[in-house]
């Protein structure tokens, strides 16, 4: 079957027009699957496959010299906001999805993965895709399964919502696109990800840009009782693990997660509109299903598929980081102390930076998009190899 790459504009169902693949600008054809992931990617699951693809395009620098430079992105957020979007979306076959994204930038750029969080979408990423596609960066920001234009290809798939499966799609995203490196940044649920990706296929990651650390979840560990603030801040988690949390996620998907953005970034003064155009892939048919399999998981109230149980033991691991990182912190984020990073610091052992942002709350690349922008082309200028470290200490917004 021949891979095909959809684009639908506002107000325009998926498939408004096809692109073969292999008439695209320097692509080369893929073949679209509905297995789990694909032969190239199973063998880097298992551990046969080897990565032989050029990254000279990836390596190219970008146009603008960082040198003696301390606003590299002369925009402010409010021109960024009202001259530039997300664009069209895309969709693409990859593994068991048809998964929706924007694009952004040149097609030969070095690419970035950009992933969001949960109760949040692409347009987490609307100020910041803009300012990394200015500077020659190929911007790829992709639906996570259950939200937006995302869908299954079957309906008989397990609707699993595990910590691997998150990072095989993106890894499947990246083969279906041809892209065999890519930086990867991301928050909440994209943070996961992306850490997983950069801890067990590292030859996949240029370099990792990470809000609150180190995310990959430990189950045995996750069972252990926090803090009465910490555990009073994770509420949601044990109401989705009943049904009446369940059927409330059903009912109240726009106001239940409403009241977590004001309680996960109190300083921001979002708008309805913004909400409101974010709250729109809430209605995936199957976001109720993966935001609560994902947080029952968590908690070891669901099981995962056996399929998957090697690469959740090697993740149980805690494996390292090697790829250069730098990892965010919002000074008001309720989940993650502000600081230095030093709770999760030995897990990233590449060349290595920590920020904290004042008056930033959790969902960080919308809060300050022109900082998270800024962490992506740093990172893409860190040495690949060697552990050092630095501290950029506590930024403005």
């Amino acid at each position: 079957m021949t891979g095909e790459v959809t684009a639908a504009g506002p107000g325009r169902g998926i498939g408004a027009f096809t692109v073969d693949a292999t008439r695209l600008p320097g692509g080369r054809g893929f073949t679209g699957s509905t297995e789990m992931i694909s032969r190239r990617t199973l063998g880097k699951v298992v551990g046969t496959g080897a990565v032989a693809a050029s990254t000279a395009s990836l390596s190219v620098a970008c146009s603008t010299s960082m040198s003696g430079e301390s606003n590299y992105f002369p925009q402010t957020v409010e021109q960024v906001k009202e001259n530039s979007g997300l664009g069209s979306l895309k969709q693409v076959k990859a593994g068991v999805l048809n998964v929706g994204y924007a694009e952004l930038g040149p097609a030969h750029g070095p690419v970035v993965v950009l992933l969001h969080g949960w109760p949040y979408d692409i347009h987490s990423y609307v100020a910041v895709a803009p300012l990394l596609a200015e500077k020659g960066y190929r911007v790829i920001v992709p639906y996570l399964r259950g939200h937006g234009t995302t869908r299954f290809l079957s309906s008989g798939t397990f609707r699993n919502a595990q910590q691997s499966v998150f990072a095989l799609d993106i890894i499947a995203l990246m083969d279906a696109l041809r892209v065999d490196k890519a930086i990867l940044a991301g928050y909440d649920w994209g943070s996961r990800t992306a850490d997983i990706i950069a801890a067990l296929w590292p030859e996949r990651v240029k370099g990792l840009v990470s809000v609150s650390g180190y995310l990959i979840t430990n189950l045995e560990a996750n069972k252990k009782p926090l803090p009465p603030k910490l555990e009073w801040a994770w509420w949601y988690q044990f109401y989705f693990a009943t049904e009446r949390g369940r059927l409330g996620l059903e009912q109240n998907r726009h106001d239940l997660a409403k009241q977590i953005w004001k309680f996960n970034s109190p300083t921001w003064d979002f708008d309805d509109a913004t909400f409101d155009r974010t709250a729109a892939a809430f209605r995936n048919p199957d976001y109720v299903s993966i935001v609560i399999d994902n947080y029952r998981w968590r908690l070891s109230l669901a099981k995962g598929d056996p399929r998957y149980d090697e690469l959740e033991k090697r993740l149980a691991a805690s494996p390292v980081i090697t790829v250069p990182t730098i990892t965010l912190d919002g000074e008001t984020d309720p989940f993650t102390p502000a600081g230095g990073g030093s709770s999760y610091r030995d897990k990233f052992t590449g060349h290595y930076a920590h920020r904290t942002l004042k008056g930033i709350g959790h969902n960080l690349p919308q809060e300050a998009p022109r900082d998270f922008a800024q962490a992506v082309v740093d990172v893409d200028h860190f040495p690949a190899a060697g552990r050092t470290s630095s501290n950029d200490g506590v930024a403005d917004k």
